[in-house]
C-alpha cells in the first residue's frame, strides 16, 4: 500500500465517505498523519468522526472528535507500524475508557491523559466526544518534559488545584492553536506547551520540578484570569496567588504583552460584555445584568469604562430589536 505525505495542515471528515468504507478511510488517514490503530463503531450511523492535523514546532497537534467508537493500537500494530511518541490527549467532550497493560483509566471532559505510542491502549468513547491530542516525539518528551519517559498512563486534573489549573492553561493553548489553524508564534508556543506538560508529569515521575517558564506562567495566569472574570473580586493579587507569584512578579510576566494584569482583566471583561451586547439572543438581559455578568461593580462604571474603549454607550451596542409587522388588513 503506498503511503503519501500529509500535508503541514490536514483535515478529514467521515461524513461523506461510504458507510462501508469509513472505518478502512479513517486507519489509513491515522497511520498518516498520527499513529497506527484500528477503530470500531458503534453507532447505527457508522463512524462518523473529523480529524484536523496542525503543525505545532516541532510537535503536532489534532484535533479530533466523533460518535461512539473504540480505537485501538495493540502489540501487533506497535510492531508492524512503530511510533515512538508520548501522546497527551485532553478530553474536552464526552466521556472515555482507558485500558492498557495494568489496569483501566476512566476520564471525563476536562481530564489530561499521557501515554507512550510505543505501548499497546484502548481508547473506548461511549458517546460524542472531542479531543486534542499532542503528540510529543519521545526525544523531545524525554528532554524536555521527563528524563525517564512514560511508564504507564496518567490522568492529570482532579489530583489538587495546582494541577487543574496547569491542565486549564495547557487547554487554552491548545484550543487556540488549533482555532488558529496554527497561525502564531509556534516556538513560544510550542515552549509553553512542553513547560505545562513537565510541570505536571515530573512530579508524577519524581523529577525535579523546575519553575514555569515565564511566558508559560503568562498563560496560566490569563486562563486563570478568563476563567474569574465574572467574579467581582478579581484582581492582580488573586491571579498572582493562583500562579504562586507576588504581584510585582506577576507584573513582570504580563510586560511582553504590554499591559498590566489589572488592565488586561478589565479588557477581557469589556470584551466580553460587549459580545453579549451584540447578541440579539441576549436583548432580554439589561445592561446591569450584563454589566453584573462580567464583574462590574455599578452599571454607571460600567458604563463610563465602555464609552472610553470603544467610543459608544452599551446601548449603543446592542442590535435594534425585530419588529414584527402587523397583520394585513384588507
Amino acid at each position: 500500500m503506498t503511503v503519501h505525505t500529509v500535508p503541514a495542515v490536514s483535515h478529514l471528515s467521515t461524513q461523506s465517505i461510504d458507510p462501508a468504507d469509513r472505518v478502512d478511510y479513517w486507519e489509513e488517514y491515522n497511520r498518516k498523519a498520527l499513529v497506527g490503530l484500528t477503530c470500531s463503531p458503534y453507532s447505527e450511523q457508522g463512524l462518523l468522526a473529523t480529524q484536523t492535523n496542525v503543525p505545532l514546532g516541532g510537535l503536532r497537534l489534532a484535533d479530533i472528535a466523533g460518535n461512539e467508537h473504540v480505537i485501538e493500537r495493540t502489540p501487533g500494530t506497535c510492531r508492524a507500524l512503530p511510533k515512538d511518541s508520548v501522546f497527551a490527549t485532553l478530553l474536552v467532550t464526552g466521556q472515555a475508557v482507558f485500558f492498557h497493560g495494568a489496569g483501566c483509566l476512566t476520564l471525563r471532559a476536562g481530564d489530561l491523559v499521557l501515554y507512550d505510542t510505543r505501548r499497546s491502549y484502548l481508547f473506548g468513547f461511549p458517546c460524542t466526544m472531542r479531543q486534542l491530542l499532542v503528540d510529543i516525539p519521545g526525544e523531545v518528551f524525554t528532554e524536555r518534559c521527563a528524563a525517564g519517559g512514560v511508564f504507564a498512563p496518567m490522568v492529570f486534573g482532579r489530583d489538587s488545584a495546582a494541577e487543574g489549573v496547569l491542565v486549564s492553561s495547557l487547554r487554552s493553548v491548545l484550543t487556540d492553536w488549533a482555532a488558529g489553524g496554527g497561525a502564531g508564534d509556534p516556538v513560544s508556543t510550542e515552549a509553553t506547551v512542553l513547560d505545562l506538560v513537565r510541570s505536571l508529569a515530573a512530579p508524577r515521575l519524581g523529577e525535579r520540578v523546575a519553575p514555569l517558564a515565564r511566558p508559560s506562567q503568562l498563560a496560566v495566569a490569563k486562563d486563570y484570569a478568563d476563567r474569574q472574570l465574572s467574579d467581582p473580586r478579581l484582581c492582580a493579587e488573586h491571579v498572582a496567588e493562583a500562579v504562586g507569584v507576588s504581584t510585582r512578579h506577576l507584573s513582570r510576566i504580563f510586560a511582553p504583552s504590554g499591559v498590566s494584569p489589572s488592565r488586561y482583566i478589565l479588557e477581557q471583561r469589556l470584551v466580553k460584555a460587549r459580545e453579549q451586547l451584540a447578541d440579539p439572543q441576549a436583548l432580554h438581559l439589561t445592561i446591569a445584568d450584563i454589566a453584573h455578568r462580567w464583574g462590574f461593580a455599578s452599571q454607571a462604571h460600567f458604563t463610563r469604562v465602555f464609552r472610553d474603549r470603544f467610543e459608544q454607550t452599551p446601548g449603543e451596542a446592542r442590535p435594534a430589536p425585530v419588529r414584527t409587522r402587523p397583520p394585513h388588513r384588507s
